[in-house]
C-alpha cells in the first residue's frame, strides 16, 4: 500500500534531519499586497538618488588613499 502524504513528508523530514539540516521558517515580503510595487519603486528611486553622492564620496576616498600611497 502507498504511503499516505503525511508520511512522505514525515519521511523527507527526517532524511533532511539525518543529514544535518533543520527547519526554519521565512517571512518574506506579500508581493501581491497592494501598494508593494509603489514601495519597491519608491526605494529604488532613494537608492538611484543617493548613488550619485555614494560615488562622489567613493571617489574622494580613492583619491585620499592615492595621495597617501604616493
Amino acid at each position: 500500500m502507498a504511503a499516505t502524504v503525511s508520511e512522505r513528508v514525515r519521511t523527507r523530514r527526517d532524511n533532511l534531519r539525518a543529514a544535518g539540516l533543520r527547519p526554519i521558517q521565512i517571512w518574506v515580503p506579500d508581493t501581491r499586497r497592494p501598494g508593494f510595487a509603489e514601495e519597491c519603486a519608491r526605494q529604488s528611486e532613494v537608492i538611484r538618488q543617493n548613488a550619485a553622492v555614494e560615488k562622489e564620496d567613493m571617489d574622494f576616498m580613492e583619491k585620499l588613499i592615492e595621495d597617501e600611497w604616493e
